[in-house]
């Protein structure tokens, strides 16, 4: 199951960053994918909070998680909790690879660095404005080298491997390492459609609801899918 598109025909976009800057900047990218996009903006987090009520039409927050009156990802939880039907994608200075695997467990859909030039920041909202999602592969590659045996799920955790195969768990392991749809499909030399029914079916077998959800799990059990991917 692959999440909507989340650009309806009146796109708003709000950007929530104390930086005026990095508003302008983000603006000025946006609007050069779609020149009709409206932008809304907000300074600090209860002016974002105010805005996201006041606005039923919102289909994109961009939100800093360090300004005014926000305290990162106790911040983030309440905005998920309060307007959960919004995608949301950090913009943010850290670029650790355990701060990023926080923010895709709380249900983001894109992680930008802020040290990320003009064409990174407008590839990253082309992908999340079409419905895909959009984190940094080099951070997530960090993060899928990384032991951790606690996210690992192994057939005697789950006493299966979810029925996956090896093609299906191959798509996984590449789209949580920040490979979109179509790379993944050269790299595979298949068609896109073929990725998207094999995600789908892994999607459906492992029991997630959404893409985003399939990058998490991705990324919180990689030893597993490389096996998988790796039998005779």
């Amino acid at each position: 199951m692959e999440r909507p598109v989340v650009s309806p025909p009146s796109f708003s976009i709000l950007i929530a960053d104390d930086h005026w800057v990095v508003r302008q900047s983000l603006k000025q990218v946006a609007r050069g994918i779609d020149k009709d996009v409206t932008v809304l903006e907000a300074s600090s987090f209860n002016e974002a909070l105010l805005v996201l009520a006041q606005n039923s039409g919102i289909g994109l927050l961009l939100v800093d998680l360090i300004m005014p009156g926000f305290s990162e990802f106790e911040g983030l939880r309440l905005i998920r909790s309060k307007f959960p039907e919004i995608p949301v994608v950090i913009i943010s200075v850290h670029e650790d690879s355990e701060y990023v695997l926080r923010a895709i467990q709380h249900g983001v859909i894109g992680y930008i660095p802020k040290s990320a030039n003009a064409q990174e920041i407008k590839h990253a909202l082309s992908r999340v404005i079409s419905g895909e999602v959009a984190f940094p592969r080099d951070i997530l590659a960090r993060t899928l080298a990384e032991p951790a045996a606690s996210a690992v799920v192994t057939a005697t955790d789950r006493d299966s491997d979810f029925g996956l195969t090896r093609r299906e768990a191959e798509i996984m392991t590449m789209l949580g390492g920040g490979a979109p749809v179509s790379d993944i499909a050269d790299a595979l030399d298949i068609t896109r459609q073929t990725v998207r029914v094999h995600l789908a079916n892994a999607i459906k077998k492992t029991g997630l609801k959404s893409r985003e959800a399939a990058v998490r799990f991705a990324m919180e059990n990689a030893a597993m899918l490389r096996s998988i991917a790796d039998r005779p």
